[in-house]
Parts: structure tokens; sequence; C-alpha cells
């Protein structure tokens, strides 16, 4: 291997590929337990509001608070996605770029072995 060889920076690209697609799954994860929030805390507060369960002032609080936090959370985790995708984006880019920078040899002039 020569000095030009991109094969270690291709496997630290790949190491940091594999890093963000776990730092997106986890996003994915925190949105859907976001929109979970957001719509619990809504039919929580749809229900203290009709007054069905008895609940008081308290629950309507809490119901506020759990959809409050949710938009937040969703916010938060979405932008966090978008990011991560774009630098996934970016390695992949980067990836494919020293990919082709190597001399590629095609062994076709090797005989078939049979086992």
């Amino acid at each position: 291997m020569t000095e030009d060889d991109p094969t270690d920076e291709i496997s630290d690209i790949e190491a940091r590929i594999e890093a963000l697609a776990e730092i997106a799954e986890r996003c994915r994860k925190y949105i859907l337990a976001s929109k979970i929030a957001v719509g619990g805390g809504a039919a929580l507060l749809l229900i203290t509001i009709l007054g069905l369960l008895g609940m008081g002032q308290t629950a309507a609080l809490g119901s506020i608070a759990l959809v409050l936090g949710g938009i937040v959370s969703l916010g938060s985790n979405v932008s966090t996605l978008r990011q991560t995708e774009s630098a996934i984006g970016d390695a992949e880019a980067l990836r494919s770029q020293l990919i082709s920078r190597i001399d590629l040899r095609v062994v076709a002039d090797a005989p078939m072995k049979l086992v």
C-alpha cells in the first residue's frame, strides 16, 4: 500500500457513517416518543376539559406540560435528524470520491478454481 492509499481514510469514514446512522435511529425513536407524548397530552387535556374522569387542574397542567414538552422534543430531534442525515450524505459522497481514486483492477484472467 502506498502513502496515497485512502483505505484507512475510507474505513474511518465508514465508522463515522455507522455512528451517524445510530444517532439518526435514536432521533427517530425520540421523534416517535415525542409524537406519542403530544397526542397523549392532547387527549388527556381534552378528557380533563370535558370532565369525563373528574380530574382537576393538576391533570390539565400536566397534560399541557406533556404537549409542550413533546413539541419541544419533536422539534429538537427533527432538526438533529436533518443535520445527521446531511452529514451522512456528505460522508458517503467523500467515501465514494475516495473509492473512485483507488486503482481497482478487474481480475478476469485468473483461472476458476473448483474445490
